[in-house]
């Protein structure tokens, strides 16, 4: 059946199916033709317009490199996967792509590339203002909160970004955009 669909996936002008249907026949494929099966899947022609479906196969075979430990190969077609996916924000994808890439022995930053989102509104504006150098009886003072619930707030907010200072604070928020919101406009 896929050999079916390959030959008229070969046959059309989509290079959508072209590419799963190539993608797909180096899933089933022996070992012998399956590295060559993914290199034309990667190689198809307007493959590039199609982010996902080329990084959905560069996971596959970065998965088939490093299952036959060909862990050198297999890092940078797993790598390349990673990054094309959390550009595109398929954090499942992403999510399984730096569990091959660390099982490929590339260490990657153990903190959540969302965890950012897992903030409350208030946790964010109260992380930006502390991120900006502001004490927490400056923050307090902003939004009318005790400098000791300022305090409280940067106790959760810490270890849902894995920071432990307020320059890592900084760095862990560097893709919030946008000034901070705060009530007195400024």
């Amino acid at each position: 059946m896929v050999e079916n669909l390959g030959r008229q996936a070969e046959g059309s002008t989509s290079p959508r199916a072209v590419l799963v249907a190539r993608r797909a026949r180096a899933l089933i494929a022996r070992d012998d033709a399956a590295e060559d099966l993914y290199r034309a899947a990667l190689a198809t022609e307007g493959g590039a317009a199609l982010p996902f479906e080329l990084a959905r196969t560069q996971l596959a075979y970065g998965e088939w490199l490093r299952r036959r430990r060909r862990i050198v190969a297999a890092r940078p077609v797993l790598r390349a996967a990673f990054e094309a996916f959390g550009r595109l924000g398929a954090r499942p994808w992403a999510e399984r792509a730096q569990t091959e890439l660390r099982a490929a022995g590339v260490p990657m930053d153990r903190r959540p590339s969302d965890a950012v989102d897992e903030l409350s509104p208030q946790q964010r504006q109260i992380a930006r203002l502390a991120a900006e150098g502001l004490t927490n009886r400056e923050i307090g003072a902003r939004l009318f909160l005790s400098p000791r619930t300022i305090g409280f707030h940067l106790s959760q907010v810490f270890p849902k970004l894995r920071v432990t200072t307020r320059a890592q604070l900084a760095r862990a928020l560097g893709g919030l955009d946008g000034p901070s919101s705060l009530p007195d406009g400024g």
